[in-house]
């Protein structure tokens, strides 16, 4: 399988990620009591912290999962209001794009990383490098651009998802970005179980550079 726009059999469930019916679907996912009590969360949580992502814009931050672990001055920007309004409601910083486009957190090179997790995936190719060129210019020089999307079994899991984006494709989204690709790897298991285990995810970390003009992402 190809990250080019290749389409697999997706589940059931709300296809629009801005419905609100989306929204409550990761609120039953998220905060179901007994994935908080076994703490389901806690190895994506350890992969986060290692990555030392500093200050992070987290675009398509849902309802504020990753949010909880990253620093306390990130923020999130998510298109679905209601997911934002429960992010807030949880005590972190969040905006829908019009919002954050017109806050005071939203100035050039005034995060150290770009977080993009579980999004790209709910996009066409051209699309995902849209939404990278709306939020690069954020990230401080020399910051960071992490790009998390599911494997196999995850994607055909979920009926928003549109676009397969495998490592291939994340690497040349961050080219595209003018992002030098410094990690790339599986997690939690190895890749093979991507095909089996609905939480396996790609990974891929890059560098931004120094003081180089940002590629604009042409859409036409």
């Amino acid at each position: 399988m190809t990250g080019r726009e290749r389409r697999v059999p997706i589940a059931g469930g709300p296809s629009d990620t801005r419905h609100e019916e989306y929204a409550r679907r990761l609120e039953t996912h998220e905060l179901a009591t007994w994935k908080r009590l076994l703490n389901v969360q806690a190895p994506y949580q350890w992969n986060l912290r290692r990555l030392h992502l500093g200050t992070t814009l987290d675009v398509g931050c849902g309802i504020g999962r990753n949010l909880a672990t990253l620093g306390p001055e990130s923020v999130g920007v998510d298109h679905n209001a209601s997911s934002v309004e429960t992010a807030r409601r949880r005590g972190f910083v969040a905006f829908t794009p019009e919002e954050f486009r017109t806050s005071t957190y939203s100035r050039r090179g005034s995060f150290d990383t770009l977080l993009v997790s579980h999004v790209l995936e709910h996009l066409k190719r051209d699309e995902a490098q849209a939404l990278l060129g709306e939020y690069v210019d954020m990230i401080r020089p020399n910051g960071m651009l992490l790009l998390i999307t599911p494997q196999e079994a995850g994607f055909r899991r979920d009926a928003s998802h549109r676009t397969f984006m495998d490592f291939a494709t994340l690497r040349d989204l961050c080219h595209a970005s003018n992002a030098q690709v410094e990690r790339q790897f599986s997690f939690p298991l190895p890749r093979q179980m991507g095909h089996v285990f609905f939480y396996n995810e790609f990974v891929v970390l890059a560098r931004l550079p120094d003081s180089a003009p940002r590629v604009t992402p042409d859409t036409d």
